[in-house]
């Protein structure tokens, strides 16, 4: 797995704080991608489509239009990281930003250093097959569980042969279960494989991603076809 982020990656910025959102574009900018700046919700979304970013650092409190909203509008087009910025310390604010298709989240006072070190994780993400020690590409046959087919080369999952429309990370996840799929993993053994060993935070944020992914397989939770609760432990793939 490549651990180097991609050269000239585009990080948007979606802030209507003048001064942070510039102090971020600086960092952004000093950790070597190139970085945009709109400060309000449907300039937020119309850049998006203009600049086709890698990586979204959304505020919630946006005017114009929320960010709970940006971000439900930039999943219809974009498969683009989405980080959430916000102030609002209530869980459910958090869980609903994730609803709507944001990868990750961060609260407000924070760390820039600590924002661009998410940035970078989220980009060290391999999007295609796994490599081999020479680093060429390696190709992985697609794994099967039942009605659901997984293509690791293509990053694409197909079920009862229709292609479902997944986020980034719950298409990690989903990688990151079927590597695997006999292994119980953990919370954290799940943050450090999709976020990292250095991301801090409330680990039931994997919780909220693999019910957005179980619900769109139509899985139930209580059988698991797909994704089975592990009691304890936490998840591992069913059998299909």
């Amino acid at each position: 797995m490549s651990t180097t982020p991609p050269p000239g990656a585009r990080v948007l910025i979606i802030e209507d704080e003048t001064t942070l959102a510039g102090m971020i574009a600086a960092y952004v900018s000093r950790a070597g991608y190139d970085s945009s700046v709109v400060h309000t919700g449907p300039d937020g979304v119309q850049a998006a489509r203009d600049l086709a970013p890698d990586v979204v650092i959304l505020d919630l409190g946006l005017p114009g239009l929320d960010g709970i909203e940006v971000c439900r509008q930039l999943r219809t087009f974009t498969d683009c990281y989405v980080i959430v910025v916000t102030a609002r310390k209530d869980e459910i604010d958090t869980l609903i930003g994730l609803s709507v298709g944001a990868d990750d989240y961060i609260t407000k006072p924070f760390s820039v250093r600590e924002l661009v070190a998410r940035v970078q994780a989220v980009l060290r993400r391999p999007r295609t097959g796994s490599t081999t020690a020479s680093g060429t590409a390696r190709s992985e046959p697609t794994r099967v569980f039942g009605a659901l087919r997984v293509d690791p080369d293509g990053q694409r999952v197909h079920l009862r042969d229709v292609e479902v429309a997944l986020t980034p990370t719950e298409r990690d996840l989903l990688m990151a279960l079927t590597r695997r799929p006999s292994m119980a993993f953990s919370r954290r053994q799940l943050i450090d494989d999709i976020w990292g060993p250095d991301w801090v935070g409330e680990e039931h944020l994997v919780d909220v991603h693999v019910a957005h992914l179980r619900r769109k397989l139509g899985d139930d939770p209580e059988t698991g076809r797909y994704i089975t609760t592990v009691r304890g432990v936490g998840y591992r793939m069913g059998q299909g």
